[in-house]
């Protein structure tokens, strides 16, 4: 291979495959997750020489899970790639939850070669515009020689930006010859962003010191930008209570007396009840979603008549949900430093508001006492809050939790805390099951010294427990907690509430979980009692295997509908429906 330590304007003679990996190791890319094809195998072959470990998954759609949660821990794009045609197809929805969740990623998009375009040849496939919705960019490769620079073009809009960008390169401009240099990441992208506009920081800090009852929302860019600690310093100085948005549960610090913990579904009626008494939010790197502001447990807690100062890096973000009095365009740690440097110089003797740290920390008392409470209501065989309860107290303090979408896997947003940013990895407002345990797999690729733990309803758990031969296969030891209630609880809430006790498509048969896992070359084990799954936990991460914990859940003890804002009583107006409309169900 070439050397990348090469004269700045040196050119050289390098095939496309080769300038394309070069390309990676200046990015700092060390790993790639896909299945092997025909399509690039040219480059494959290159991956061992370079440093760069392929991962091959069970299916491509777990490979941008994986590659979306690497990022999310370690800060560094994650690369993807497929066959064309069907192969990357698979990642659609995948790529769809990374763009959503802006979490910057290269989608290698090998597509059919030159001579047959137009002709639906084997696997040929318009994946450009696939792709278009739901990435950030699509970038065509329009000639071998310009593989480096589109390549760099894709990783500079996915940091820029903030998201997947799909990379497509005809799977015959992989071979030949390029003369073209390789250069380093500086040279042609700008990680460091700025404060955003004086005006704007001097205004918001005007605002934020005239407050009787601030708030923070504390979301996924506080995090991103490494930028706790200023909002710590910024709600200890305004004694400003910081809630964190929907699923960023690790946004701010559980233990810190300001804390309220998470808003949005299922999140904390403290946070709520807090955030209800606001005349200023101060939202920093969030943009504030329709769906994580909905009210919960019948609390419209978002305050209508607050002013909001928003700060977000995209400048599409700003005020997309909510009017602002004052938007931002910067980075969550720059902003929030300058606005508290602001804040200090005009307001040099802000008083503490220990009235209000009584209230917080009251609101907090009675919430956790609630929680608990609820957890240790019987159930048969567990209720799937004592085992959140059970799994939350055996938690280390560095563990990284990935989270699905379902039922239980919602109602652990009320149950999640954590003290470190980089520690829960959600699947957000995309929605889709099957995403905790390949990103559980991500998330250890990123700190493999770090016990993680993916929570998963066996729903989503039929989605992804293939990829359990990966995390054999590659020595990737992740915990899944399996919990098992034999239903889709979530619809079959809906089908509850709303349905009279109806259930279509509802209940699912199981296979034993833990058997399965154990076929498959990973420890499984199988919970039946609430007082044993902790040390069953703990065992698992002291043996640093693959694990699979089956544990069994009472399906009727269940979270409010996940969707109550979108679903009205069901009425019927054809005779032959009559009997299930909600008018007649007492007939």
């Amino acid at each position: 291979m070439v050397e990348t330590k090469m004269l700045r304007g040196t050119k050289v003679k390098m095939t496309p495959s080769e300038a394309i990996v070069e390309t990676l190791v200046a990015e700092g890319v060390k790993h790639i997750s896909g299945i092997l094809g025909s399509a690039f195998m040219d480059m494959l072959d290159l991956l061992p020489t370079a440093g760069i470990r392929f991962i091959g998954v069970r299916h491509e759609q777990s490979a941008a899970h994986m590659e979306d949660a690497y990022c999310r821990v370690s800060g560094v794009a994650g690369v993807v790639i497929g066959q064309n045609g069907p192969g990357m197809t698979n990642m659609v929805t995948s790529v769809a939850a990374a763009n959503q969740a802006h979490t910057p990623m290269v989608v290698i998009s090998p597509s059919a070669g030159t001579p047959t375009v137009g002709w639906d040849g084997f696997q040929e496939c318009d994946q450009v515009s696939i792709f278009k919705a739901i990435t950030k960019e699509t970038v065509r490769v329009t000639h071998p020689g310009r593989v480096a620079d589109c390549l760099r073009t894709a990783f500079r809009i996915a940091y820029a930006e903030r998201g997947p960008v799909l990379f497509d390169i005809p799977r015959d401009y992989f071979y030949g010859e390029v003369e073209d240099q390789i250069l380093q990441p500086h040279q042609y992208r700008v990680d460091e962003r700025g404060c955003g506009s004086s005006v704007s920081l001097d205004r918001a800090a005007e605002i934020l010191a005239e407050a009787q009852y601030p708030v923070i929302i504390s979301g996924r860019g506080t995090v991103d930008s490494d930028g706790i600690e200023e909002i710590k310093n910024m709600a200890e100085y305004l004694t400003a209570p910081v809630a964190v948005s929907y699923m960023h549960n690790d946004a701010f610090p559980a233990d810190h007396p300001l804390s309220v913990g998470p808003i949005g579904y299922m999140g904390s009626k403290a946070a709520m009840n807090t955030l209800k008494k606001a005349d200023v939010i101060l939202a920093v790197g969030t943009r504030l979603s329709v769906f994580g502001t909905l009210p919960c447990y019948d609390i419209d807690y978002f305050p209508k008549d607050a002013q909001i100062i928003q700060i977000d890096i995209n400048p599409r973000q700003i005020a997309r949900t909510h009017p602002v009095e004052v938007g931002i365009i910067g980075d969550a740690r720059e902003a929030s430093r300058e606005i508290l440097k602001r804040l200090k110089a005009n307001k040099p003797n802000l008083k503490q508001e220990k009235e209000r740290i009584v209230e917080v920390t009251n609101e907090k008392q009675k919430w956790e006492e609630e929680l608990v409470n609820l957890a240790m209501i019987d159930g048969t065989p567990i209720n799937p809050r004592r085992a959140l309860l059970e799994l939350t107290k055996v938690l280390p303090e560095n563990a990284i939790v990935t989270t699905d979408i379902g039922n239980v896997s919602s109602t652990a947003n009320a149950y999640l805390k954590f003290n470190q940013g980089r520690r829960h990895i959600a699947a957000l407002t995309f929605g889709n099951t099957g995403f905790a345990y390949p990103s559980a797999l991500g998330a250890k690729l990123a700190e493999p010294n770090t016990p993680v733990i993916a929570i998963v309803g066996d729903g989503a758990w039929g989605m992804s427990l293939h990829e359990v031969s990966t995390a054999v296969e590659e020595n990737i030891p992740v915990i899944a907690c399996v919990f098992n209630n034999n239903a889709w609880c979530a619809e079959k809430k809906n089908q509850v509430d709303f349905y009279n006790n109806r259930f279509v498509g509802a209940d699912i048969q199981n296979p034993d979980f833990a058997e399965v896992a154990r076929s498959m070359g990973a420890v499984g084990i199988r919970v039946e009692k609430a007082d044993e799954l902790g040390a069953v936990i703990e065992k698992a991460i002291k043996s640093n295997k693959p694990t699979v914990i089956d544990i069994q859940v009472d399906g009727t003890q269940l979270a409010p509908p996940f969707r109550k804002d979108a679903l009205k009583m069901p009425t019927r107006l054809l005779e032959k429906y009559s009997h299930l409309d909600h008018k007649n169900w007492d007939k």
